[in-house]
């Protein structure tokens, strides 16, 4: 589905907000099409008749549709929020959909285009649409309300008044495409202002230590100044719109000028089918041309603009999901490569791994060599370059999305925590479990305390977490996992802020519950709890028990000998073995290199 239609079935999905919008519009055009016949009727029946009293009921009356009108127009800002949010929720979703599939995204860092994309893009169709479903709905319903009363009053001045403003549409119509075409230069230069700034600011540090203020500086004005060149095209582009407009706009109401007082001699009009012409033309007529030309050049362009653009990056869901259904939760890696980019160097290569009901595994190795890239293909998040990852015998992609989630849960390290009851934040991925179920996994995770001092599971969590410490956040995300039915769990460091009694705590917690647990070790005393340890290092991945590596992997050894001192735990003293020595009961997975200079997670 692409994102245009993704648009336009959001909005129809919407039918019911649409249709008060209508009903309201017409509640709105009463003033327009009344409003120079009710000022003709209280002229000619009323104050040229010699009576005022008559001529001011005439006027009450024209108050009272203005009332009406705007009590229209109340009702549309009313409604207008039911149709345009659920529109943004799901182009806000095409964007982070198509930010995670980025095939060469910034890792480690914030994503600044794919921010300007929610924050600019997104908010320009919102506000777009929002003002189409007002102003130019309005203003379509106000200028054909005027038009029919306008024939009603003077249809003989209707013909030299639509001349030119006949002209005025054409010409406007030839400059949409530079129009165009400008916008989309300018929507472009403010993301690669936003990536060149972030991309700047995010690497602040590192850019004066190395002395590169100068060169940094430079790129940051270029992009500002392209930003700035793209803006002021723009606003000549709409210099010269507003000319055309005002040609549209004037020169009706200069030719009834002309025109009415000698139709009025010849007896053609009365005095007030005139004025009533006039009221049509400059209050009516006028505002809503420039209304309608206005909007069609600034808001119906930056709308396609902005759709074009969020099309180019954005992700729309497939219409048909997978339907294999797994056969157990054994996950099988079979020849698994994987890189950021076409050009990068692969984070892995060709890996095999086997991993069945009861396994516990621990993963270790240097900070980016790829160990939460092995965690994102292994949960179907991230899809290889080669090779596959099958669960239960079937490929993880063509898993449901829906039973892929409940098979498989990752817990990252930033645990994500939201405002709502201690209960709510717990079934977040098991709605229908008891108080029961939510109990037991607080007790396993070892996180009683934590729910007594939150007052139990009735207790209120404030916005972004408020009260809630980094590690609290965590047992927290931990039980809410182990409350569901996942059979293969992932601890992406998911336990770094907690202290190493609660940390063994939960890794045995999850460890019992006789399903595959992948550790991504945050400490290397989980290795030590784990039945296997995989081993990254950028050489070669090697998997085996902790007693095994720690004889013969000097990566292994290195690892543990640099971390046992600093946090005084004890690991298994044996001399550093020489070379490369693999044990027979160690395997070496899978040999490859590794770019130190590889993006990888």
């Amino acid at each position: 589905m692409s994102l245009r239609r993704l648009y336009w079935t959001t909005l129809a999905g919407q039918w019911r907000g649409g249709l008060v919008l209508l009903l309201c519009s017409a509640l709105e055009g009463v003033p327009a099409f009344f409003s120079g016949r009710l000022v003709e009727l209280a002229v000619d029946r009323g104050f040229a008749a010699g009576s005022p009293a008559t001529g001011l009921v005439w006027l009450g009356l024209f108050g009272l549709a203005a009332l009406l009108g705007a009590l229209g127009s109340r009702m549309v800002w009313h409604q207008l929020g039911q149709v345009v949010e659920p529109l943004r929720d799901e182009l806000v979703t095409a964007v982070v959909r198509g930010v995670l599939h980025d095939e060469s995204p910034p890792r480690n860092q914030p994503d600044a285009s794919g921010v300007a994309r929610i924050t600019q893009h997104v908010e320009v169709v919102r506000d777009a649409t929002g003002g189409l479903l007002v102003q130019a709905r309005g203003t379509l319903v106000t200028t054909i309300g005027a038009l029919a009363g306008l024939v009603t009053v003077a249809g003989g001045l209707v013909v030299p008044v639509a001349i030119p403003v006949v002209v005025a549409v054409t010409g406007f119509a030839c400059l949409l495409p530079s129009l165009a075409r400008r916008q989309r230069a300018a929507a472009i230069a403010e993301e690669h202002m936003a990536a060149t700034a972030g991309a700047s600011l995010a690497g602040l540090r590192d850019v004066v230590a190395c002395g590169g203020e100068p060169i940094a500086t430079l790129a940051v004005y270029e992009a500002v100044d392209a930003q700035a060149r793209a803006a002021v095209r723009v606003a000549r582009s709409g210099a010269l719109r507003s000319l055309v407009i005002s040609v549209g706009a004037f020169v009706p109401l200069l030719l009834a000028l002309v025109l009415a007082p000698g139709m009025v001699a010849r007896g053609e009009l009365t005095a007030g089918a005139a004025l009533g012409a006039l009221v049509y033309l400059a209050t009516t007529m006028q505002p809503a041309l420039r209304g309608l030309a206005a909007t069609a050049s600034t808001v119906v362009l930056r709308l396609l603009v902005a759709l074009r653009r969020l099309s180019e990056t954005a992700r729309v869901p497939a219409v048909q999901d997978g339907d294999a259904r797994p056969r157990g939760s054994d996950v099988r890696l079979r020849g698994l490569t994987f890189g950021w980019g076409a050009a990068a160097e692969p984070v892995l290569r060709d890996l095999d791994l086997d991993l069945r009901p009861g396994d516990h595994l621990a993963v270790v190795g240097p900070s980016g060599i790829g160990k939460s890239t092995l965690a994102g293909l292994v949960t179907g998040m991230l899809t290889p370059q080669e090779g596959r990852v099958l669960l239960g015998g079937v490929p993880v992609r063509d898993v449901p999305p829906a039973l892929r989630h409940e098979l498989v849960a990752l817990i990252p390290q930033e645990a994500y925590v939201f405002a709502g009851t201690v209960r709510d934040n717990l079934a977040l991925f098991a709605p229908g479990a008891s108080d029961a179920v939510l109990l037991a996994a607080v007790t396993a995770i070892g996180a009683d305390d934590l729910l007594r001092r939150l007052g139990g599971l009735d207790g209120t969590i404030g916005h972004g977490g408020e009260g809630v410490s980094a590690g609290e956040a965590q047992q927290l995300a931990l039980a809410r996992v182990y409350a569901t039915s996942a059979r293969v769990v992932i601890l992406d460091e998911a336990t770094s802020h907690l202290d190493p009694p609660s940390e063994a705590r939960a890794e045995r917690a999850f460890a019992a519950r006789d399903g595959v647990l992948v550790v991504i070790a945050h400490r290397l005393s989980s290795a030590l709890r784990a039945h296997r340890v995989l081993v990254m290092d950028g050489r070669e991945t090697v998997l085996g028990s902790h007693a095994e590596l720690l004889a013969r992997s000097v990566r292994y050894a290195e690892l543990m000998q640099a971390w046992a001192p600093v946090t005084g735990e004890a690991a298994t003293e044996v001399p550093l073995p020489a070379g490369n020595a693999v044990p027979a009961g160690a395997d070496v997975v899978r040999r490859h290199r590794v770019s130190r200079t590889t993006r990888a997670s």
